[in-house]
C-alpha cells in the first residue's frame, strides 16, 4: 500500500496539524482588523489607510451564523464524488475574532442537525484524492460531535 502525501487543497490558508488544524488570517498592522483569507494589498476596515499586515492564527471555534444545503454542484476547482452528494455549509463568526467564515460542515451533519448558535470547531477532511496526494480543507463540526479524523 502506498502511502499519499497530505496536502492543504489550497495553500497557506490553514494548517495541517490534525489536532489543532487553524485558519491563517491577516491582522492590520494599523487598525487590528482581522482578514480571511490573509489580506496582502489593503485593509478591509473602510476607516483604515493600512497595508501592512502580519499572518494571524484564528479561532478554531464559533458559533453558527447561518447555514445552508449545497443542494447543486459547486463550480471547479471543488472537486465533487460521482455521483454527487450535497452537503451542509455554514457561516461561522469566529470565537474571538468576530467574523464570520464560510465553509463545509463534516459529512453526517447535514442542516438538519444545525441552527443558528450552534458551537462548531474546526477540523480537517480529504476534498478528494488522486495517485499520489491526498488533498486535505477545514470544514466545521459541531462540538461534542464524534472526535478523530473525518472521513
Amino acid at each position: 500500500m502506498t502511502t499519499k502525501t497530505r496536502v492543504p487543497a489550497i495553500e497557506g490558508w490553514f494548517t495541517l496539524d490534525d489536532k489543532a488544524p487553524t485558519l491563517l488570517g491577516s491582522k492590520c498592522t494599523s487598525c487590528g482588523n482581522f482578514a480571511f483569507p490573509k489580506e496582502t494589498y489593503f485593509c478591509r476596515n473602510p476607516g483604515c489607510q493600512g497595508r501592512e499586515f502580519a499572518e494571524a492564527p484564528l479561532s478554531r471555534t464559533g458559533k453558527v451564523w447561518s447555514y445552508t444545503d449545497a443542494c447543486y454542484e459547486p463550480p471547479k476547482p471543488y472537486m465533487a464524488a460521482d455521483p454527487y452528494v450535497p452537503f451542509a455549509l455554514a457561516a461561522v463568526e469566529l470565537a474571538d475574532e468576530q467574523m464570520v467564515v464560510m465553509g463545509q460542515v463534516v459529512p453526517g451533519v447535514g442542516v438538519g442537525d444545525l441552527s443558528v448558535g450552534t458551537e462548531v470547531e474546526l477540523v480537517l477532511d480529504t476534498l478528494y484524492e488522486d495517485d499520489e496526494h491526498e488533498y486535505v480543507v477545514w470544514k466545521w463540526r459541531p462540538t461534542g460531535a464524534p472526535t478523530g479524523r473525518v472521513a
